[in-house]
């Protein structure tokens, strides 16, 4: 009998694990490793968004050039199109999508709730119609996780109710309780436990109370990571900070933490500081398709005619393939003649941008220095808004004849 209790196996491990390499000493920044079936993820992360099973203008080589370690699909699109059957048929989402390395998939909550009209929301789920064609769908927490399991993603997100920006506080609490209801639904629907993380989603709008109960609850169910939905919606960004300085401290400590829908430079590194490991954010890839770059500076909005003899870099601190081979001048004149590789390009550069601050504030936390690092940077950043035109930065720099200084 003894034997046979040494050969019986014990519980299976996660199958995503998150492994601390340093916190740093004056803030909550964390550098870790993630470990997914399909690889390691350095963190803190940026996950391209590839909605529709692709990082739009990017291929996965160009993607692994660039550095990104894990990207994200999307349950609502894929599920409408080209359907979660045919991407299991075809091997699942990572050979579909010629990527090797870790996925994560919303649960597509969030794009019920802000692509959809005329939605009916009740415990069962969600009816509403395609933004695509107007058919009629249903989708709950167990046909989520179904389609989840079906696309094979490393990480799948338990199906959520955002609560859209302002809320009343009678709203909030019942999009949050429907929420923690829903996650344990998906676990109880959760077919490949062995080999795909399910992650629950901690929601509350901007209510305290309700954050803070969320949290509770959701680090209660011991999933292999935690998430925060619902913000970065409109609400004004020291509130967001207000809400991640409440909630992150009440997440288990040795699970990666991850801030949904956020990616302006800014954000990441304050998000960082409060602890949050994953991020993803179609901020990107949509600004670049607008003809606007991100950079170390602020944004450059390089379609404008400002930039039609402008010779120099998108961001002359960038080493990435775009800043090495091109110049403002010529990618505005390939976005002025519709040509599709300035649009191309500057996806590029704001994908390296973003995956690079990523390594940089991970080297920062290594080396004890991130509180420092982050004033560094934010001191010489120009936070998005206002007008389209060339940012105060890029004034000076006109009149200054390239230093920086008035002239």
């Amino acid at each position: 009998m003894d034997s046979d209790l040494a050969r019986a196996p014990g519980p299976r491990p996660a199958p995503v694990r998150w492994e601390p390499v340093a916190i740093c000493p004056d803030t909550g920044a964390r550098a870790g490793i993630m470990h997914t079936p399909h690889g390691d993820v350095e963190t803190p992360a940026f996950m391209p968004v590839g909605t529709q099973a692709t990082v739009k203008a990017m291929t996965p080589e160009e993607l692994e050039t660039i550095g990104a370690q894990i990207i994200l699909g999307n349950t609502y699109h894929l599920h409408l199109r080209p359907g979660a059957d045919l991407v299991a048929e075809a091997g699942g989402l990572h050979a579909f999508a010629h990527w090797n390395h870790p996925i994560l998939t919303d649960s597509g909550g969030f794009q019920v709730f802000s692509l959809c009209e005329r939605n009916q929301i009740s415990d069962d789920g969600v009816t509403f119609r395609s933004h695509i064609d107007g058919s009629r769908h249903f989708l709950s927490p167990e046909g989520a996780t179904d389609i989840q399991n079906k696309l094979g993603a490393d990480i799948m997100m338990a199906f959520d109710q955002c609560a859209p920006y302002p809320s009343d506080h009678a709203y909030a609490a019942e999009a949050a309780d429907r929420t923690y209801r829903w996650v344990q639904r998906c676990l109880g629907a959760h077919r490949r436990p062995h080999d795909q993380a399910l992650f629950g989603i901690v929601q509350g709008s901007v209510f305290p109370d309700l954050r803070r109960r969320g949290a509770e609850q959701i680090s209660g169910l011991d999933l292999p990571g935690v998430a925060i939905g619902g913000l970065s919606v409109g609400e004004p960004k020291p509130q967001m900070y207000d809400i991640l300085d409440l909630t992150v401290p009440l997440l288990p400590r040795d699970r990666p933490h991850y801030l949904m829908g956020v990616g302006s430079p800014d954000c990441l590194v304050e998000g960082i500081q409060r602890g949050i490991d994953l991020f993803d954010c179609v901020l990107q890839t949509r600004m670049a398709r607008n003809g606007t770059a991100i950079t170390r500076r602020g944004k450059v909005v390089v379609r404008n005619a400002a930039y039609a003899r402008d010779f120099t870099p998108l961001d002359p601190d960038c080493q990435c393939y775009t800043c090495t081979n091109y110049t403002r001048a010529y990618i505005h004149h390939l976005i002025k003649a519709d040509e599709i590789l300035g649009l191309r390009l500057v996806t590029w550069h704001n994908l390296a941008f973003t995956v690079d601050l990523m390594g940089q504030a991970r080297r920062a936390i290594i080396g004890g220095r991130y509180a420092s690092w982050k004033r560094e940077f934010l001191s010489g950043y120009e936070v998005f808004g206002g007008k389209e035109g060339p940012p105060a930065w890029e004034e000076r720099r006109r009149r200054s004849g390239g230093t920086g200084r008035e002239a």
